[in-house]
């Protein structure tokens, strides 16, 4: 008499699909979770969707606060200076002239799918007065490599050349504007990234990166990590009266942003040393 082996052969994939279905509403609920929307386990995050709402200290105030107020009034040995993005639109350049600003860092980059739209305003415009001027790229660590990001920068506003009035690219590493606060990423591996990234612009630029990053945020995704501080200049913000406790590595700071409530341009800042000190950083 045949052996009739249907009921098994019918009872598996049911068990299959219910097991497909658990897995299916898992994943849904992880959707929902704070900081999983949009995140990619086996791949690169999705490219930033707001970047022009991104800029040096955008997530520091909504992090650490911003504690509005003037920082103690500048020195012999102090440069004022303004950091800017799109978000600022055109500059006026000949005002923050003639209000003793200095020096101007602007934003050219995200990941490496944006460029600021305002770059050639901002960046020649503070040049054209007088002023010191260096592009900074807003670091996304989830979304492609070090190596990548540091190219794209490169290749987009953020190269340098020596004439006397052009700082080094900077890198903004702060808080995710778009998931978990690290990127996802351990220590080791924010640090890994960050050396691929400084390793490329120097390759690209000869010159040494500047960071822009948080004594909080530093030791919360990097574990306090001290291996930069003896090459890459510190652009440290801190908003009140003080630039106080500096991350790991470094003795000091080379630029303090002090506040993003000043007058004409937010986001202000300060160089940690006298006018010819500025020069030659710019010299290399």
């Amino acid at each position: 008499m045949p052996v009739h082996r249907s009921g098994s052969s019918h009872r598996r994939p049911r068990s299959y699909a219910a097991l497909a279905g658990v897995f299916l509403t898992v994943a849904a609920l992880l959707l929902t979770l704070p900081g999983t929307a949009g995140a990619t386990p086996h791949g690169p995050a999705p490219e930033p969707t707001h970047p022009g709402l991104d800029w040096a200290g955008s997530q520091i105030a909504k992090h650490e606060g911003d504690a509005p107020g003037e920082a103690p009034p500048p020195s012999l040995a102090s440069v004022e200076g303004v950091d800017v993005s799109s978000h600022n639109g055109n500059v006026p350049w000949q005002t923050l002239w003639n209000g003793g600003v200095r020096f101007a860092y602007v934003k050219a980059t995200e990941s490496t799918s944006y460029t600021n739209p305002y770059f050639a305003q901002q960046y020649n415009g503070s040049y054209n007065v007088g002023m010191i001027r260096g592009a900074y790229h807003f670091a996304t660590p989830d979304t492609s490599s070090g190596a990548a990001q540091a190219d794209y920068f490169a290749d987009h506003g953020g190269g340098w050349s020596k004439d006397g009035r052009t700082l080094p690219g900077a890198l903004d590493m702060e808080y995710n504007p778009y998931g978990p606060t690290c990127y996802g990423k351990t220590a080791a591996g924010l640090v890994a990234w960050m050396k691929d990234f400084f390793a490329t612009y120097k390759a690209r630029t000869g010159r040494d990166a500047v960071i822009y990053t948080s004594t909080s945020w530093w030791k919360q995704c990097t574990g306090n990590y001290t291996g930069f501080g003896a090459v890459n200049p510190l652009w440290l913000p801190r908003y009140g009266t003080s630039a106080g406790e500096l991350p790991a590595g470094w003795d000091f700071h080379t630029i303090w942003q002090y506040t993003s409530s000043g007058t004409t341009v937010g986001d202000r800042n300060r160089f940690n040393g006298a006018y010819d000190r500025l020069q030659a950083l710019a010299n290399g």
